[in-house]
């Protein structure tokens, strides 16, 4: 029976207790009263920012109208290049030429209210010397003589067509009252003792041109004339020391 008896382990519990543990903290480490200093801070992350594309913005009704615009005027400069190019190559133009042939003085007299009274003659050559446009002179035009900025007398031209290398002699009347011109007087009769006297011609002349069998649309002749005469009597003949006369045009 002694052959049959088992030894079972008894659990001592002194010996359990002297069982040696393992530090939590080595020796050549230190310690803190906030805790290890390795695990006190979560570690460093290296976060990436996310682009977020934008939605495109839709063009305003503004915007695609001023693109329009500007495409307009771009092809209207364009045309208007090309039709300035066809002209040029095509009619080869020449700015029109006037001159101041003669002045005759009819009346020119100082009335009782310090009012002057002056009728001029002019005679005035236009030259046209274009070999395919002719210019139709259109009604409504206007001429004035001027002496130091006061307007002496004033007219109009007829209406005609000139053709191709055409020239055309002018006989016009201006006619026309000046008040105050007492001092106007004096002035031209000190002036004609030296015996040249300054006069500016500006007419205003509506024209159509003509290319061809084409009318153009109608534009406006602006010449401006300086003539120097010797007198301004209507006793004697006027001689016309020197004139000049410029030309520009304008729609």
């Amino acid at each position: 029976m002694a052959d049959h008896q088992r030894i079972h382990p008894v659990h001592d519990p002194e010996a359990a207790a002297q069982k040696p543990t393992i530090p939590l903290v080595t020796r050549d480490s230190s310690r803190s009263d906030k805790g290890d200093p390795a695990h006190q801070y979560p570690p460093h992350q290296h976060t990436i920012p996310v682009a977020y594309s934008r939605p495109p913005k839709k063009r305003s009704c503004l915007g695609r109208c001023l693109c329009w615009t500007l495409c307009l005027i771009l092809l209207l400069i364009l045309a208007l290049g090309i039709l300035a190019a066809i002209i040029y190559f095509g009619f080869d133009p020449k700015i029109p030429k006037y001159s101041i042939d003669n002045i005759r003085i009819t009346q020119f007299t100082m009335n009782n209210d310090n009012s002057l009274s002056a009728s001029f003659n002019v005679n005035i050559t236009a030259r046209n010397p274009n070999k395919k446009i002719g210019i139709y002179y259109e009604g409504g035009s206007h001429l004035s003589a001027y002496y130091s900025g006061r307007r002496l007398c004033e007219g109009s031209l007829p209406k005609f067509y000139q053709g191709h290398r055409n020239t055309t002699l002018l006989s016009l009347n201006l006619n026309g009252q000046t008040q105050d011109a007492a001092g106007l007087l004096v002035a031209l009769q000190a002036q004609q003792q030296t015996g040249s006297i300054p006069l500016n011609l500006r007419a205003r002349v509506p024209v159509r041109i003509r290319l061809g069998k084409l009318k153009l649309t109608k534009w406006k002749f602006l010449v401006r004339c300086r003539v120097v005469v010797d007198s301004l009597s209507t006793e004697n003949n006027i001689r016309i020391r020197n004139s000049s006369c410029k030309f520009r045009f304008r729609l």
